[in-house]
């Protein structure tokens, strides 16, 4: 039976951000007529930070709760090279499954509120595999420039690991600006935004990529379409109506993965290619 995995009240806070994030900023002077939206877009964002900052502050908790196990939210406890996976035949500090995630604009630093439901959806959907997880270390930042760098990050960070742990696979994937960074990391065109790709050559070691919110959609594109390397192995949540990656106008939209099952149905996909 597929389990189902639901916001907590604790991270309900860090999701009111994301749930607005300003990902079709980015490549709006790509798109004809589209800066007047954007405009919009951008005002909307505005009064929604405001919202929940208001909120956090009144919450007193600054919005950390990172909703996962062994701290998946933060990215750290669980990296290969610490030693605390389990399982598998690895080689010591090192685990068959390594998990990489780009949160939304403005989530607090770690996996971000899809992220975090989708590690432990994953962790328990790799069975017996030993499991690993991090957060791309960016800014997340409301004007989408930090896609960029974020997608260096997430691309050293594999390189690294796969340097290191020579039998390990990845599952990659973000939630909106966090799925930018995952589309320029895979070799892929946003906006006038660039960062470090993953080597071509480490592409096979690369199981499954995961997105929700993909503003890759403004253009009617998705990674599935876009990336002949990639795409056969991808997998692109857009929920009815969501602005950042359907061109909708239901705000609401963004904030639907938390709730329609596509967290599960995004594990078992990668699941199922490793």
């Amino acid at each position: 039976m597929r389990k189902r995995y639901v916001l907590t009240a604790g991270t309900a806070a860090a999701v009111i951000l994301g749930g607005v994030l300003a990902a079709p900023f980015a490549s709006a002077s790509e798109v004809p007529g589209s800066s007047s939206r954007a405009s919009a877009r951008e005002g909307a964002f505005q009064r929604w930070l405001e919202f929940w900052r208001d909120r956090r502050d009144d919450a007193g908790n600054g919005g950390q709760d990172s909703g996962g196990e062994t701290d998946p939210g933060t990215g750290t406890g669980t990296q290969p090279g610490t030693g605390e996976e389990s399982g598998g035949g690895q080689a010591a500090g090192c685990t068959d499954v390594h998990f990489v995630f780009a949160r939304g604009t403005g989530e607090p630093a770690g996996l971000g509120s899809v992220g975090g439901l989708l590690d432990r959806a994953l962790r328990d959907a790799v069975g017996d595999r030993s499991y690993s997880s991090r957060a791309v270390d960016y800014a997340a930042a409301a004007d989408q420039r930090s896609a960029g760098p974020g997608a260096t990050d997430m691309s050293n960070h594999i390189k690294e690991v796969a340097a290191r742990c020579s039998a390990t696979k990845f599952v990659i994937g973000g939630y909106s600006q966090g799925a930018s960074v995952t589309d320029i990391a895979i070799g892929l065109r946003v906006g006038r935004t660039t960062g470090e790709t993953i080597p071509t050559a480490l592409a096979p070691r690369v199981a499954a990529v995961v997105v929700y919110g993909n503003p890759l959609g403004i253009g009617r594109q998705t990674i599935e379409t876009a990336s002949e390397l990639y795409g056969p192995k991808a997998k692109s949540f857009c929920a009815t109506g969501d602005p950042v990656c359907g061109g909708g106008g239901n705000f609401a939209a963004h904030l639907a993965y938390l709730r329609n099952g596509d967290v599960g149905l995004g594990a078992e996909f990668a699941a199922g290619k490793l």
